[in-house]
């Protein structure tokens, strides 16, 4: 199991295939702003 992120971690590296058959990398470095990361699984 991966270990967890804990507060002021590094977010690891992150590449997404999109539907659009586009990528996303993340993390996307913004300075000095927040960012949110929600992993949404679908309909149950």
């Amino acid at each position: 199991m991966a270990d967890k992120l804990n507060s002021g971690d590094m977010f690891p590296p992150l590449s997404l295939q999109l539907i659009d058959d586009t990528s996303l990398e993340l993390p996307e470095i913004k300075d000095g702003g927040y960012s949110i990361i929600l992993f949404y699984r679908g309909h149950w």
